[in-house]
């Protein structure tokens, strides 16, 4: 995985995470509480606590040891959300999962398609994965017209798949693999 890999399209750019980044990203969840928690996830019996820092180390472990890959969006110079890829993995299943969250101050400004297509596009290039998939829970509208602008395929619903805002929730499962991304995955912004 490279290092310092830096993802732009317009104002969108997506580079890795770095420890620094966890006041920045705690600053935004904990202001941004009722608009954030519906959709984070937490752990069953776990502490409802948000552990900004810890949740950062834990992702730069997954993303040195190849498992996920942690970004953050970046507009105007300051972070403004997440895009993460977990669950990668190689070899005969080549594929990986993405998940996102957004300042609701930055949402419904295409930032975050952008952002989703860009890390679809180097997880199908550079990483040379097969296949990624989306999990979104069926009452979250904005994440649903996301997956459509972006042309992702609806496969189905998870029951009670990942357990979210204190409960096992469903999800509806989105994929997309490289074959069906020739183009680009950012092309269908018409960028």
């Amino acid at each position: 995985m490279e290092p310092a890999f830096k993802l732009v399209s317009g104002e969108v750019t997506l580079r890795p995470l770095q420890l620094r980044d966890w006041r920045d990203l705690e600053s935004i969840l904990m202001s941004e509480r009722p608009w954030l928690e519906p959709w984070e996830a937490t752990v069953p019996g776990g502490s409802r606590l948000l552990d900004v820092k810890g949740m950062v180390r834990s992702l730069l472990r997954q993303h040195r040891d190849g498992s996920a890959l942690a970004t953050v969006i970046v507009v105007d110079s300051k972070i403004v959300g997440q895009v993460n890829a977990a669950n990668i993995l190689y070899g005969s299943v080549s594929s990986g999962s993405i998940g996102y969250w957004i300042s609701e101050k930055y949402a419904g400004r295409s930032i975050t398609p952008t952002a989703v297509a860009l890390v679809s596009d180097y997880m199908f290039n550079q990483m040379r994965l097969h296949r990624v998939e989306i999990a979104i829970r069926p009452e979250n509208l904005a994440s649903l017209r996301i997956v459509e602008k972006l042309g992702f395929r609806f496969e189905g619903v998870k029951q009670r798949y990942i357990h979210i805002n204190g409960d096992w929730r469903d999800h509806k499962i989105f994929a997309l693999t490289r074959d069906e991304a020739k183009n680009g995955v950012i092309s269908r912004l018409g960028r």
